[in-house]
C-alpha cells in the first residue's frame, strides 16, 4: 500500500476530505518521529510500537564490485507489530 493509497482509504472510511486525511495522516507519522527521537519509542495499541535500537559498525561488500567495505555504526527503527494485526494476518480473521 502506498501513501496516496492509504490517504484514499482514510478519507473514504471516515468520510473526510483527501487533503483532510493527508494532514492527519502526516500528523499521525510527524508524531511518532518526534516520539522516537525524544524517548526512542513510540507505542500505538492496536498497531503496534516502534523502536529506535543501535546497529552496530559491521563489514559488508559493495554488491556492484564485491569491493569489502566497513559499515558505519547507526541507528535503526524497528516496528514491532500489535496482537491483533498480527493474529489477524496469521489467522485470516
Amino acid at each position: 500500500m502506498t501513501k496516496a493509497e492509504l490517504i484514499t482509504q482514510i478519507a473514504q472510511e471516515s468520510e473526510l476530505s483527501k487533503i483532510q486525511a493527508q494532514k492527519a495522516l502526516e500528523s499521525v507519522i510527524s508524531s511518532i518521529v518526534k516520539t522516537l527521537k525524544k524517548d526512542g519509542r513510540a507505542l500505538v495499541y492496536g498497531l503496534g510500537s516502534f523502536d529506535v535500537v543501535k546497529r552496530p559498525k559491521r563489514k559488508g561488500r559493495n554488491p556492484r564490485t564485491g569491493e569489502p567495505l566497513t559499515i558505519k555504526a547507526h541507528k535503526a527503527v524497528r516496528f514491532r507489530p500489535a496482537k491483533i494485526p498480527k493474529d489477524t494476518i496469521n489467522n485470516g480473521k
